[in-house]
């Protein structure tokens, strides 16, 4: 079986990560990818441009900044026609070899489930927890009270399925959108990313509706990737923060809509306000 992928990562000021990612891809998958760049408006595209001839891919150019999950829609529709899968990915990641292949042969032989997430090691080798549970109100306000003051707490370790990152595959709640391969029929079939998520819970909400849909979510750790983080945002941290907590309350509010839960809902949104004003104070 031949199945074509659509490699998608979206940039913004972020161009001097790309040779590094376009580097790894060669190693990555023994089938040829086709590769876009979504670039969200940067100041300077030249080494992005530079980049993508070098290598072989494409570059969409937006006029504005849409965000990570709209951007990632934005490539697709330019250029998923007749792709089988969509390698979602930050351009700050690098493949290990054969975890393209990896990821394609788990989609391949696991025909009912919709995405799959590699195991994602951070800058130091160690494991970032990508594969998790969907947040519950009780395990969010707890990761949200006590993640910062009591990282080892339990609902952050609840939240995070910090125990369950093993040699085996496993299926999640939700899978990191930092990378992330998912089935083009099952994108499709829930309507993609939401763009109501300008940059996070984008991943989450995604995973929530393609589990409703009948669609799993499978963790894969012979895949490995390395991420060496957050390049796009560390220059704007504060204004992150708020997108952030504004992302988890669209995420909450979605899912504890019926109109008898009015009340939780203002709750949630005055506690992620303050939450979000004391973080960024």
């Amino acid at each position: 079986m031949s199945s074509n992928v659509l490699v998608v990562t979206v940039t913004h000021n972020t161009g001097d990560t790309l040779e590094s990612f376009l580097d790894s891809l060669a190693e990555a998958s023994s089938k040829p990818l086709t590769v876009v760049i979504v670039d969200n408006a940067s100041s300077d595209l030249d080494s992005e441009r530079a980049a993508a001839n070098a290598h072989g891919a494409s570059i969409l150019e937006l006029a504005d900044n849409v965000g990570y999950g709209a951007g990632v829609t934005a490539g697709i529709n330019a250029r998923a026609t007749d792709s089988d899968y969509v390698l979602i990915t930050n351009p700050d990641v690098t493949f290990a070899p054969g975890s393209i292949d990896a990821l394609v042969r788990a989609a391949d032989e696991l025909t009912t489930s919709g995405s799959f997430g590699p195991r994602i090691l951070d800058a130091e080798g160690r494991t970032y927890p990508s594969a998790r549970n969907l947040p519950s109100l009780r395990n969010g306000i707890g990761h949200a009270i006590f993640s910062r003051v009591w990282p080892n707490n339990p609902w952050t370790r609840s939240y995070r399925s910090d125990q369950d990152y093993g040699p085996e595959r496993r299926s999640a709640g939700w899978l990191s959108g930092a990378c992330l391969l998912v089935r083009k029929s099952a994108y499709d079939a829930v309507g993609g990313f939401d763009p109501r998520f300008f940059m996070y819970f984008e991943d989450v909400d995604l995973g929530a509706r393609l589990g409703k849909s009948g669609w799993s979510n499978i963790y894969v750790p012979d895949a490995v990737v390395t991420h060496t983080g957050a390049h796009s945002t560390s220059g704007s941290a504060k204004r992150m923060e708020r997108v952030h907590h504004n992302s988890a309350y669209i995420y909450l509010a979605e899912k504890y809509s019926a109109w008898y839960l009015g009340p939780v809902r203002a709750v949630l949104r005055l506690g992620l306000a303050a939450r979000g004003w004391w973080v960024t104070r």
